[in-house]
């Protein structure tokens, strides 16, 4: 049941502070370096100096023993803030941003760590988020997960140990739990200089982590911004049984847990191996990382962003997410984006910084700026092209039901709302060897790697928004098969180019300056631009699976040769919009090269056209396909052309 939507609740004190901010802003130049529009209406303006801003180190206590010491471990927190309002007596809340990564990788497009001075006080802190806000009167908090930097314990990927680390963190700033000035001392740190409201943003890994936090309904988390984060840790590296990596979490753990934990936490990293077989068998350690299941607990807002092409941390993530928090009435709002695994401060950066100003503003400092009654969502249509929605899914999207026929050549059927006739088949042979983009391209000729299904060329726009399924029925020569199905817009478009090495963007020599910095902590980062692609057919949503988990009970096994069976494959969310002119096909077919791992066998596979059907969201349902598939054609498509898809990569 959907609880009422929550109303945002602006205390006096926080009101009173937005008077005073407006009145410094006349007062008071913004520091140097500083890019940023005027201070509006209910805006937190730049008032405090960022070169005089406290700069500290706390270990908070995580009231865990991971590593098996005999100790609980402490987690190592870099903390800076405005000094000013610290000497004034003022309260500031907390933007926080939890990761593995501030010492093995980098964050950001340009990779920055954190760094020290000699004393080990912190220097850098990665990211613009520390140089934007806090003049604004925000802490910057970066916090480094058990296991990695100067953290103790030992990293679980996503499992209680790495929960814990941030939660406690959370706990510390609201007076719940202990924190000390140094990793192994008695001296007591406390956070006595904030309210408690604490956001948490970050990117992969780091957003993977704030929605497990969030999802433990840890009071003072006030809100979260998850970009292109996981939901499900199964669903990163399984889909439905099939791998979709050659490696499990210990891998990762090994690239991210410092040196020293390396040594200390090998009994964590075999059960990393052991909760985490290679057959795509669900375990306890899986459930254990499954935050969609606990959404009921969020007490934050959400504001989630995701690259339609994230072929990393695929859109599974945030449709099932994303439908979760709807359920259970949780404020929210989204950005998609055309690109990969990509920062949206990187691909719309004018825009992206003063909207997550206003969202914090109003949710970390109550500001009345009307953020929260904007349109939920913003959807790039084409590179730098945006669309926004009052509600995702829009107002009358609904699941609609198409069929797949056989057509006057063998693999290249049709995709109508007719049911085939009881004894139609399609089929095709697994070849490792072709990707969806091979498929794509091959679409009205009887290759056999693939089985495809085509409307005709529309005569409006279709719009697809949310998550797809397709149901199969399909008969497997050998004991073992791996199934892919991929929507398709058929027809010539310029796309961000998702596939090459900026994921959709290309990085510029020259800066844009966000906030203030100092000589070690430059508030200047390149500029990007799209990096584009023109294309004869785009591959918007897909869906794989193992069909040895055809039950759908968690445990796969051998299938029967000869014997058909019965499985449905979730297909990842999207927005996508099927020009007229356009075709819209579906394509079913095995191994997804570069993007699943294959079967144990290279199975010829029968489709069960009659048992076989795709439940698309459609925006305007059934009589909006029937629209779109009626009436005057536009002639013959333009042959597709390809569009490679990158091989897998594994850094969440």
């Amino acid at each position: 049941m959907i609880r009422q939507r929550r109303v945002a609740r602006i205390p006096w004190t926080s009101l009173v502070l937005a008077a005073v901010a407006a009145l410094l802003t006349v007062l008071v130049s913004p520091p140097g370096g500083a890019q940023a529009a005027p201070a509006r209406r209910g805006e937190s303006a730049p008032v405090y100096s960022y070169d005089r801003a406290v700069r500290e180190s706390v270990w908070v206590d995580t009231r865990v023993d991971a590593d098996g010491d005999g100790r609980t471990d402490r987690v190592a927190v870099d903390i800076i803030r405005p000094r000013e309002a610290a000497e004034q007596g003022r309260r500031v809340p907390v933007i926080m941003d939890a990761s593995p990564y501030y010492s093995c990788c980098g964050r950001g497009n340009e990779s920055q760590k954190k760094t020290y001075d000699a004393q080990g006080r912190p220097v850098q802190f990665p990211l613009y988020y520390d140089n934007y806000f806090v003049p604004r009167g925000y802490a910057v908090v970066l916090v480094d997960l058990a296991g990695t930097n100067r953290s103790d314990g030992c990293v679980d990927i996503g499992g209680p140990s790495d929960v814990q680390s941030a939660k406690a963190v959370v706990d510390w700033l609201n007076g719940r739990a202990r924190g000390y000035t140094t990793r192994g001392g008695t001296a007591a740190a406390t956070a006595g200089w904030t309210t408690g409201a604490v956001g948490m943003i970050g990117k992969s890994y780091d957003g993977t982590v704030a929605n497990a936090v969030a999802a433990t309904g840890v009071e003072g988390l006030k809100t979260i911004v998850p970009i292109g984060a996981i939901s499900s840790w199964y669903d990163y590296y399984f889909a439905q049984g099939a791998a979709l990596y050659d490696g499990g979490p210990d891998g990762l753990s090994n690239g991210i847990e410092s040196s020293e934990a390396r040594g200390r936490c090998q009994a964590v990293q075999r059960a990393l191996v052991e909760g985490a077989p290679r057959n795509g068998d669900r375990t306890p350690l899986w459930e254990d990382r499954d935050y969609v299941k606990d959404a009921g607990n969020v007490r934050a807002s959400v504001f989630a962003v995701h690259g339609m092409q994230d072929l990393n941390v695929r859109t599974k993530h945030f449709g099932q997410w994303w439908d979760a928090l709807a359920e259970n009435g949780v404020e929210r709002k989204v950005w998609l984006s055309q690109t990969g695994h990509v920062d949206p401060f990187d691909f719309r950066r004018e825009t992206w910084v003063p909207t997550l100003h206003r969202w914090f503003d109003h949710y970390l400092l109550g500001y009345d700026n009307g953020i929260e009654r904007e349109p939920m969502a913003d959807v790039e249509r084409a590179p730098d092209q945006w669309s926004t929605d009052r509600a995702w899914p829009p107002a009358g999207t609904r699941a609609t039901t198409l069929r797949p026929g056989a057509g006057p050549v063998a693999g290249a059927g049709t995709l109508g709302l007719k049911p085939a006739p009881e004894g139609a088949t399609a089929a095709f042979t697994d070849d490792p060897k072709l990707n969806e983009s091979d498929w794509a391209t091959d679409i009205d000729r009887p290759t056999p790697g693939k089985a495809g299904f085509v409307t005709p060329p529309l005569t409006r726009d279709l719009r697809l928004s949310g998550s797809s399924s397709v149901s199969l029925t399909v008969t497997p020569s050998t004991s073992s098969a791996h199934l892919s199905a991929v929507l398709v817009d058929l027809g010539p478009a310029t796309i961000r180019d998702y596939t090459d090495k900026g994921e959709g963007i290309r990085t510029l020599a020259d800066r844009t300056c966000w906030g203030s910095g100092t000589t070690g902590d430059s508030a200047c980062y390149k500029r990007t631009e799209a990096s584009k692609a023109q294309v004869g057919h785009t591959v918007f949503s897909r869906g794989w699976a193992d069909l040895g988990h055809w039950d759908g009970s968690g445990k796969g096994g051998p299938l029967t040769p000869g014997e058909p069976y019965a499985m449905t494959l979730d297909l990842a969310a999207t927005d996508h919009v099927v020009p007229a002119g356009h075709r819209l096909a579906l394509i079913v077919a095995g191994t997804d090269a570069g993007l699943i791992e294959p079967a144990s066998t290279t199975p010829h596979v029968t489709v069960d056209l009659h048992d076989t059907s795709a439940s698309l969201p459609l925006v305007g349902g059934y009589g909006a396909f029937v629209r779109a598939t009626s009436g005057g054609g536009h002639g013959k498509p333009t042959p597709p052309r390809g569009l490679g898809v990158p091989s897998l990569v594994h850094v969440p």
